[in-house]
């Protein structure tokens, strides 16, 4: 029995020895032991390349607005590993940690004597959600983020009152395979018989892959560009601004504080799911709610201004899409500014189309690592680079440090990106120490 929540949280971290598993077999053997607590949940089950974690806080928001106990369950973390598990917004106590891995442990140690060897760090913490929300703290609703992929991820065990694939593309390609069509095949597991799917998928090849498994499954398709449309989308008061058209209400003038067209298009996913439960009378959420809910959604890291001087905005684009995204969002909101980058990212991730897509805005770059088994080194992010303007500093630290004390003008801005583990710290460094700036 473990005494504080440290302890606890250490144990579930010693589970990465364990890696990726793909597979359900653990999940089900887990919570068959538990009386299935996950079959006691409203589960709406989001999966994606990019995205999930902006859809799950647009309908987290929306919903609390309208009155409903939302829980969630995402990541990466941002600031405490607590807020993986969320109701309302507000993590998990440490003190109800505790009592979930505690509760959990002989299971887990039960489990580790069978064929199926012992579960991943994924896998435990998926398991204490569901017993948390189906046993212990049940919300209305559960918004339930995968890890990763989605036909084999850990939460693929839930069934769903609605499904959300918000796009497909190039990631975690040694798991899910080399070519969209495979990459979208896994996402499209989540599909189960008969539960409608909403996405936002535009490649033509995924969604062609994601059209034949819903006529399979005789899932109701709801697409983004078909069902759903954008009517209009502009910028006001650097806000964007748009209306909405979605096969059960029109919605015109929603307004939203997250920048970028690629949130029109996450907000517009997570307005079609509740106005589909709305359709089924499964919620009660007026316009106002709607309206309210969406300009409050802000999500960490996600082009989150941190400082306005010197202007610091920090995004966790770790992968093509997301970097794409970040472009068209730096060029909507701040063309003609001098952009500096610092620049992170894991070894195992595709980065140098990355660092090729982002050098062409900036008007410098600066690499660095940080404190994490599969962190990049900054010279090889360095050597990837072919701006003239550019350098390596191996302490994120002093980077950020040097990039404070420079003499900057009011058209510089600087742009923390790549991995969300390294956001993560940056975050929170640059939130605690309010010395550097």
């Amino acid at each position: 029995m473990f005494k504080d929540a440290k302890d606890a949280i250490d144990w579930i971290h010693s589970r990465l020895k364990f890696g990726v598993k793909p597979g359900l077999k653990r999940m089900e053997w887990l919570l068959e032991a538990l009386d299935n607590p996950h079959k006691n949940i409203p589960t709406i089950h989001v999966a994606g390349t990019n995205g999930k974690g902006s859809t799950v806080s647009y309908m987290l928001h929306m919903l609390t607005e309208a009155g409903y106990k939302v829980g969630t369950f995402t990541s990466p973390y941002i600031e405490t590993f607590n807020e993986r598990i969320s109701v309302n917004g507000q993590p998990i106590s440490d003190q109800d940690m505790l009592e979930l891995v505690n509760e959990l442990k002989p299971y887990v140690e039960e489990l580790e004597k069978t064929e199926l060897d012992g579960p991943t760090e994924f896998e435990i913490i998926t398991t204490m959600m569901f017993l948390y929300f189906g046993t212990y703290n049940k919300p209305d609703f559960l918004l339930l983020e995968t890890g990763l992929g989605g036909r084999l991820d850990s939460t693929n065990i839930v069934e769903p009152i609605l499904s959300i694939i918000t796009n497909v593309g190039y990631d975690h390609m040694n798991i899910l395979g080399e070519t969209i069509e495979e990459i979208a095949s896994e996402k499209a597991g989540i599909m189960k018989e008969n539960v409608p799917v909403i996405t936002g998928v535009q490649d033509q090849d995924a969604l062609a892959v994601i059209r034949k498994v819903a006529n399979e499954r005789r899932a109701p398709l709801y697409r983004l560009g078909e069902e759903i449309t954008i009517i209009e989308s502009a910028l006001k008061d650097g806000k964007e601004v748009f209306s909405l058209d979605t096969p059960f209400k029109q919605h015109n003038y929603l307004m939203l504080t997250m920048k970028g067209e690629h949130q029109i298009k996450n907000a517009a996913l997570a307005i079609t799911a509740l106005d589909f439960l709305k359709s089924k009378n499964a919620i009660e959420l007026n316009e106002d709610d709607m309206i309210a809910g969406l300009e409050k959604t802000i999500w960490k890291g996600r082009f989150e201004t941190i400082s306005k001087d010197p202007l610091i905005i920090l995004d966790g684009a770790h992968n093509l899409e997301g970097v794409e995204s970040l472009i068209q969002t730096v060029k909507r909101h701040y063309e003609g500014k001098r952009i500096h980058i610092l620049f992170s990212a894991l070894a195992d991730k595709e980065f140098t189309p990355m660092i090729n897509q982002l050098q062409a805005i900036a008007t410098s770059m600066t690499f660095t690592s940080f404190d994490f088994p599969r962190a990049a080194k900054a010279v090889e992010l360095y050597h990837e680079c072919t701006l003239t303007n550019k350098k390596y500093n191996d302490s994120w630290v002093n980077a950020i440090e040097e990039i404070v004390q420079l003499e900057y003008k009011q058209d510089d801005v600087f742009l923390v990106t790549g991995s969300l583990y390294f956001i993560s710290e940056v975050r929170n460094y640059l939130i605690n120490d309010k010395t550097v700036y």
